[in-house]
């Protein structure tokens, strides 16, 4: 490893500065909570959700204030902040898991389900799942945790879909210039701009999350949920998180209603920041004239459609075309809410399940996978270089996008990001199928192992029953890794890791 020279000392000013403005955040969100053990009586999960505020603020101070006056972050900059910024924020948001649990036993009112976190792995194994908006848990009956855990756990996810650097440069940050701000905003897997400024970009991205929650919620409750139950539903399926607050997911109210409502509100999640912006004013038709929402939206309908006839043969017509659509909308759209038990499907059908949360929803939204923009690009660019072999030499071969021809200078570039995110993303999928193949016991197969290991690096949370508190600490920490570099789709993750060894190059 590289001793800190003079020369890297200026890149890691500018790195622990920028981490010390991001773990705030954390405080802020706790803070926030604060209201919860009040309403709900549960005094003992106060104190932990105060410490987690103060250290939260700690450490930004102790990271901030020395480092205050460094540089302005670029994007190798905003790479290593975005990849090592996530790890602290998950560290800190186990925080409230392992201090409730303790707290909680020494009152006499903890649970099976909230012991498990007293063991900080599954606590930080439950904070990142949450935070990159997988939803894969470490609780076994998510009812019987207190209330304050519960809304704990859709409160990151919500925070999480939107992106912790998202919310810093929100509300901590303060002025800096925009190319600085859009070097972190970039590093967090984000790059679409409804605006030409950052800050008017994330202002109008909040506008419409929070007012999509509030709607959410609304159609829930009325749709049969409790309040708490729909507010908490709300939060976790437009950010596409998958958490909830029963037993077994969205199984527990063997409602149809619930699962009709929840199927557009997981499919919003899903689509562009951008796309949604245009929808508010009040152009419908961009659903389908936006080439990646389109696509987006046929393959629902293909998934749904292979997934049914796959299913036809156990479940019966409506039984299968309802569990099937229900399950391939919550893969693909990465949210991970389960009607149905999962690991009594045919491997096919797990397979077919794993495809949708590999190829994702629309870049620019709150889902996980590769992302259907790539898919269409490498898909486009098959054909477009089949065009160019066999036209003239010279010939300008047109590449589009929908109506949009791109420029041949771009071309390259655009293939180039495609493959490259896309072959990496299989790269580290089969790294996670082999450490879970080790330590995962007989009994699953590899159909269920490719399952989970997409589950997690898609950000998705649908699970065959091999997460769970008792699995292997190095399979929590596999799939950890996996929801990681799969939030922040992967580049960051790398030139962290490259930092550790070589410094900021």
């Amino acid at each position: 490893m590289t001793p800190i020279s003079s020369r890297m000392w200026p890149d890691l000013r500018i790195i622990l500065r920028d981490l010390g403005m991001l773990v705030p955040v954390v405080g802020v969100m706790a803070l926030i909570s604060l209201v919860v053990p009040l309403a709900f009586h549960e005094t003992y999960a106060f104190s932990p959700l105060l410490i987690t505020a103060l250290v939260s603020f700690a450490l930004g101070a102790l990271l901030y204030f020395p480092f205050r006056n460094a540089g302005d972050a670029k994007l190798k900059h905003g790479m290593i902040i975005a990849a090592f910024g996530w790890l602290l924020v998950a560290t800190l948001g186990a925080l409230p898991f392992v201090l409730t649990a303790i707290f909680a036993q020494q009152s006499g009112v903890a649970s099976p389900t909230l012991l498990h976190f007293r063991d900080p792995t599954n606590a930080f194994f439950e904070s990142i799942s949450g935070y990159t908006g997988t939803g894969l848990t470490m609780a076994a009956r998510a009812d019987l945790l207190p209330k304050t855990l519960q809304w704990w756990r859709s409160f990151i996810e919500w925070i999480g879909g939107m992106g912790v650097i998202v919310l810093m440069l929100t509300i901590v940050a303060g002025p800096r210039p925009g190319a600085a701000k859009y070097s972190l905003y970039y590093a967090e897997a984000r790059g679409e701009k409804i605006h030409p400024s950052i800050v008017s970009t994330l202002r109008t991205m909040w506008w419409i999350f929070l007012l999509y929650t509030f709607i959410s919620t609304i159609i829930l409750w009325g749709a049969g949920m409790p309040i708490w139950d729909a507010l908490n539903t709300a939060m976790t399926a437009i950010s596409t998180g998958g958490f909830s607050v029963t037993a077994n997911s969205i199984a527990s109210y063997h409602s149809v209603a619930i699962e009709l409502a929840l199927i557009p509100i997981m499919l919003f999640g899903a689509i562009s920041f951008a796309v949604h912006y245009e929808l508010m004013r009040g152009k419908g038709q961009i659903l389908w004239q936006d080439p990646q929402t389109r696509w987006v939206l046929i393959m629902m309908l293909m998934g749904s459609l292979f997934l049914t006839l796959e299913n036809l043969a156990n479940l019966g017509v409506l039984q299968s075309l309802r569990d099937s659509t229900f399950q391939f909308v919550s893969a693909m759209t990465c949210t991970g809410f389960q009607t149905v038990n999962i690991g009594s499907w045919s491997a096919t059908s797990k397979l077919l399940l794993s495809a949708g949360m590999v190829f994702g929803g629309a870049a620019g939204s709150t889902a996980g996978g590769i992302k259907v923009i790539r898919m269409l690009i490498l898909f486009k660019g098959v054909g477009w270089r089949f065009r160019k072999i066999t036209s003239p030499q010279g010939a300008l071969v047109p590449f589009r996008i929908g109506e949009k021809a791109i420029d041949e200078s771009e071309v390259g570039h655009r293939l180039e990001d495609a493959s490259l995110i896309t072959f990496l993303w299989l790269i580290f999928l089969a790294l996670g199928v082999i450490v879970l193949l080790h330590t995962t016991p007989p009994k699953f197969s590899l159909a269920d192992v490719i399952f989970e290991v997409a589950s997690a690096q898609g950000n998705v949370g649908l699970s065959t029953g091999i997460t769970g508190p008792t699995m292997p600490t190095l399979s929590k920490l596999a799939l950890s890794f996996n929801m990681w570099i799969g939030r922040l789709e992967i580049i960051p993750v790398l030139m962290f890791i490259r930092f550790l060894f070589f410094g900021v190059q």
